[in-house]
């Protein structure tokens, strides 16, 4: 009796020791910005990444569970990014890292991350080289070449001559490449050029270069948020609509959350872009509802809330499928697999080749909708458009 008794408690424990062994904690680093100037972008990354993690935390296999570690990168900062991803890798072991609204922060993690095998998802940097840099990083946002070189091919049909007015970094210069060259290849003609601070908030001596150059159209990119807004109102206050310019480019220039803070000034503007909040897409419109429902019935998701919730798909899409038992390198060969078709922004995959998203390009128009600004998508320009600087720029 004895000896049952004790094989049955052994058989217990083991039963319990075996329970806790199947028990998973995955952690998560989450690298955005909370404070500093770029602190309305970093917002929309975390409420898109909460909101994600509060609709769809039970959705992992039994006994699995993750755990998200936010940090604040204060901005486009990459000695303090290297170090928050070192501090996640190391202390505090994170199978996953995600976030980051700016190019020089992903960057400057990318080496760690394949020198510690820590899969990187770029919720939102979009620099077109980043992904080579490392075979641990992929990317669920996008890159100025998808957006601005079909604009660029799409203006050319509608203009003679154009001026580009992008922010001094990675991304505003591959805006204007891609949008050069689209709009150059088309026959059309770039008659100037201006490249402003990341700090900017005074934009009328560049509207007014604009405007003394006289083109048929102003190609714009910024990062998106108050600098948007402020551009937008030189562009405005200098008359510069009234005086034959058309104001057009990447979504960054009227994103969705930012968009009503613009007035009527915004009225007519064209972007190329990957969201919009007033997309009629069944999916779009359940994600628009639920961000309302948790965020207030004013604030619309931007391009960053959708980039960190599609980020999050991804990485719970590889722990189901490994049953929460993380493999770096199952883990990159699942993400170079992911497809998703019910993504708020449309249908959606990882081209295996480059590790960068496939996705819809849409021609948007502001208009009033319902007596509020929106981005209405007028065409799908290129669909399920690969980085077109890829395929321009083939590794030797």
């Amino acid at each position: 009796m004895r000896l049952k008794t004790s094989t049955l408690f052994a058989a217990v424990a083991l039963a319990a020791a075996s329970g806790l062994a199947a028990a998973q904690t995955i952690k998560i680093g989450i690298m955005t910005t909370y404070s500093g100037p770029g602190a309305a972008q970093g917002d929309q990354l975390d409420k898109g990444f909460k909101l994600y993690l509060k609709l769809n935390g039970s959705k992992l296999p039994p006994g699995v569970k993750v755990e998200p570690i936010f940090r604040d990168d204060t901005g486009a900062n990459p000695d303090a990014a290297k170090r928050l991803a070192q501090e996640l890798i190391v202390r505090e072991k994170v199978q996953f890292l995600t976030g980051f609204v700016w190019t020089p922060n992903a960057m400057a993690i990318a080496p760690l991350t394949a020198e510690a095998k820590v899969p990187y998802i770029s919720a939102n940097a979009a620099g077109v080289s980043l992904p080579r840099i490392s075979p641990y990083v992929a990317r669920v946002s996008f890159t100025l070449w998808q957006s601005s070189y079909p604009l660029g091919q799409w203006a050319a049909k509608k203009f003679k001559r154009a001026y580009t007015v992008v922010s001094d970094f990675a991304p505003g210069h591959e805006a204007e490449e891609a949008f050069t060259k689209g709009f150059k290849d088309g026959g059309g003609e770039i008659v100037g050029s201006a490249r402003t601070p990341m700090t900017a908030t005074d934009f009328i001596p560049y509207m007014q270069r604009v405007k003394d150059a006289k083109p048929e159209a102003i190609f714009a990119f910024n990062p998106a948020g108050k600098q948007a807004t402020a551009q937008m109102k030189a562009y405005a206050d200098l008359d510069l609509h009234k005086a034959g310019i058309k104001y057009i480019g990447t979504g960054d220039i009227t994103t969705d959350e930012e968009l009503q803070n613009m007035g009527d000034a915004a009225l007519g503007v064209i972007t190329v872009h990957h969201y919009s909040a007033a997309a009629d897409r069944p999916a779009n419109k359940a994600f628009v509802a639920a961000y309302k429902k948790e965020y207030g019935e004013k604030l619309n998701p931007g391009f960053m809330a959708v980039g960190a919730w599609d980020a999050m798909d991804l990485i719970f899409h590889v722990i189901r499928e490994q049953k929460g038992k993380i493999d770096p390198d199952r883990t990159m060969q699942l993400i170079k697999n992911y497809k998703n078709p019910n993504s708020p922004r449309g249908p959606i995959q990882i081209d295996p080749d480059t590790r960068d998203i496939m996705q819809n390009e849409y021609l948007r128009e502001v208009r009033k909708v319902g007596g509020q600004l929106a981005n209405v998508e007028l065409e799908t320009v290129a669909t399920q458009y690969k980085d077109p600087w890829k395929e321009f720029n083939k590794p030797k």
